[in-house]
């Protein structure tokens, strides 16, 4: 967890936004690999790798952002 705690918050929010939404234009590959997950059709392994790639900025904004609300809720 120390790891994270140690990305400029700035570089994760920024990496977060970009890749959740790139490339814009036909649709966002997040929003496309998370279709062919939940209709069942994501099975090649470059598809995988790309929802990896594409989500995982995401996750890790968010566990950084509970631990922030978790370190600000212990201090006071």
């Amino acid at each position: 967890m120390k790891l994270i705690d140690r990305i400029p918050f700035p570089v994760l929010l920024l990496a977060a936004i970009w890749l959740a939404v790139a490339p814009i234009t036909p649709e966002p590959h997040l929003v496309e690999k998370m279709r062919m997950l939940l209709s069942g059709t994501l099975h090649r392994p470059i598809d995988i790798f790309d929802l990896l790639m594409h989500a995982t900025p995401l996750v890790l904004l968010c566990i950084r952002l509970v631990r922030m609300g978790l370190q600000r809720g212990s201090k006071e």
